[in-house]
């Protein structure tokens, strides 16, 4: 249904068909937060949740850009125009795409787009990477570029990065790209190896829930930026490459060496703790103790809270209800400063939980939540 309606938009605004219909799915982040982009481990997978575009080729060096969840008409843009970080609107995010492809020597010479998303915005679920890689794919489809899904994440992490100008880590634009339904990606981001974990909550009783707080997030406004830049300052401190390179076994002798430099301390702590619990959580998801991975969920979400510091009140209310309710774990999910928290449940307890998390915000007077059920999806595809 949304590939028919986003082709019948397409036709409507451009007065042809166009030359196919791709989506990209949002992601949840399950465990492996801020580790991305210090070569680290993660574990997302994908949401049914997508942004769909219908797209077709042009020859003249123009791009054309319209969406259906922003209020406007057709922007249209020359290729040889796109220059980085010049664009502060939505645009930024496929027309970075185009940039970073081009820049890479791939022969793409204007598109016509039409897209719509159902990607929450700024709740912490990647609408921005969604938004990017459907591009990505459409134009190594129709332009036949042969480029690999992991290649394709790159190409968009770079595009948020340098065009955009948000220092993100790979894990979205991976997660995308190459999430398979019914599974988590357990994603090396040093080297991109992968590795589907079945993750079939389902099948178990349970559910996740994911609960959005409705604080929107900016990850290009600073924070984000900070603690990158602060975990590349400990990583330096301490004389390797990333903060990957710390063994767990060997964090405190670590900490030590940083003295009395607390934002090192902190930052370096939560990363090497953080690689630790995906280790965890992928061992016992391979075990088949799938409730176990509760507490470490919320030793992450401690973590967070407390050395990386990038909660906010209304997150900590939905973990803290939550688990007094009765959930098997939680914990933030995203880039923090708002967005959304996962809740892992007994299928049987999510009525009760989500009536606790709803009035807990009503009686803190904090704007009403969305909540929903995470169900693993398939990644990127292409749709006609």
């Amino acid at each position: 249904m949304a590939a028919q309606q986003v082709r019948d938009g397409f036709v409507e605004l451009y007065g042809t068909e166009p030359e196919g219909v791709w989506s990209a799915p949002g992601r949840v982040n399950l465990i492996g937060e801020h580790t991305d982009y210090n070569d680290g481990f993660v574990m997302p997978f994908a949401l049914p949740h997508t942004a769909v575009a219908a797209v077709s080729r042009r020859t003249d060096g123009v791009l054309r850009l319209h969406s259906s969840d922003v209020e406007g008409g057709v922007v249209e843009l020359r290729l040889d125009d796109l220059a980085p970080e010049r664009d502060r609107n939505w645009t930024a995010y496929p027309a970075g795409v185009v940039w970073a492809l081009r820049e890479a020597g791939h022969p793409v010479t204007g598109a016509d787009v039409h897209l719509a998303s159902t990607v929450p915005a700024g709740a912490g679920l990647s609408s921005s990477a969604a938004l990017e890689v459907v591009i990505a794919l459409a134009l190594n489809d129709l332009f036949e570029l042969g480029l690999q899904r992991w290649q394709l994440a790159r190409l968009c992490q770079r595009a948020e990065n340098v065009y955009v100008g948000a220092p993100t880590g790979i894990m979205d634009q991976t997660a995308s790209a190459c999430c398979e339904s019914g599974h988590a990606l357990f994603l090396d981001t040093r080297d991109l190896a992968q590795k589907q974990i079945p993750f079939d909550l389902a099948a178990e009783g349970m559910v996740l829930l994911v609960v959005d707080t409705r604080v929107k997030h900016a990850h290009n406004e600073g924070e984000y930026g900070k603690r990158r830049a602060g975990c590349e300052r400990g990583a330096a401190l301490l004389g390797v490459d990333a903060l990957r390179d710390i063994p767990y076994g060997e964090l405190d002798a670590a900490l030590d060496r940083l003295g009395d430099d607390e934002e090192a301390v902190r930052l370096v702590r939560h990363v090497v703790t953080e690689d630790e619990r995906v280790e965890k959580v992928v061992a016992l998801l391979e075990s088949g103790e799938t409730r176990a991975i509760g507490p470490v969920l919320v030793a992450g979400h401690t973590s967070l809270r407390d050395d990386f510091r990038i909660s906010c009140p209304e997150l900590d209310l939905v973990v803290d209800t939550a688990l007094a309710s009765g959930a098997l774990g939680a914990r933030m999910t995203g880039g923090g400063f708002g967005g959304s928290a996962i809740v892992l449940a007994e299928a049987a307890d999510v009525e009760t939980i989500t009536k606790a998390v709803q009035e807990a915000f009503a009686a803190a007077e904090f704007t009403a939540p969305r909540v929903f059920e995470a169900v693993p999806s398939a990644g990127a595809r292409r749709l006609v």
